[in-house]
């Protein structure tokens, strides 16, 4: 294989098509073992949880679009034991209300370094960096991957991130990215068949 190889790796019950730079030697086996150790997910914003277009106004910024299946996905997270942060460089009360809407608790906006956030953020949470996951999409989530033991980037993040990822979804930002790294995480934990089938007998009451 040469490049950017796609292959199908079945994590769990669950089959997911996932790029990965061969020069990490990543196969189906040690890519599960990872996302198995995962306890939190730390996220990105724009580009990330939205395609990454900022709509700004004379009076500040006016609205962020958001994915619903990214929510569903959130929700099913941190009803499973998979912790979810927001760590933003901009400083934005709709992200915030966004937060507060899907029962993020760990939400850190104006953030410089991202990588001393999220190593300030795992500490104080007792986590080692193998328990910790990362999306992001651009130049300044680059530093947060060395805090991570698993990093993301969506379909369209920009080439720098793309040639360090260790896992490229094939969702765009704000498309259902987050959605499809959430899934393999609890796929890999064994965890995702369960939350399907439980919407089988009964809703679950998720935010989206």
């Amino acid at each position: 294989m040469s490049g950017n190889d796609e292959k199908v790796l079945a994590l769990g019950n669950f089959k997911v098509n996932v790029q990965y730079k061969t020069k990490q030697e990543l196969s189906a086996e040690t890519l599960t073992a990872s996302l198995q150790k995962i306890k939190l997910l730390a996220l990105d914003v724009d580009g990330v949880l939205t395609d990454g277009t900022i709509y700004i106004s004379p009076a500040g910024e006016v609205f962020k679009g958001f994915n619903a299946k990214d929510g569903m996905g959130i929700s099913c997270a941190l009803r499973n034991n998979l912790q979810i942060a927001v760590i933003t460089g901009r400083q934005s009360p709709i992200v915030e209300r966004r937060c507060e809407e899907l029962g993020i608790k760990l939400f850190m906006q104006g953030v410089k370094d991202k990588r001393l956030a999220l190593q300030q953020m795992v500490q104080k949470l007792g986590l080692t960096r193998e328990e910790i996951a990362y999306m992001g999409d651009d130049l300044n989530d680059i530093p947060a991957f060395k805090a991570s033991g698993l990093n993301f980037v969506p379909a369209d993040g920009s080439i720098e991130v793309l040639a360090v990822a260790d896992i490229i979804t094939k969702a765009k930002g704000g498309r259902g990215a987050v959605r499809e790294a959430i899934t393999m995480i609890l796929a890999a934990q064994d965890n995702w068949e369960q939350i399907v089938n439980s919407y089988l007998t009964a809703g679950q009451g998720d935010k989206q």
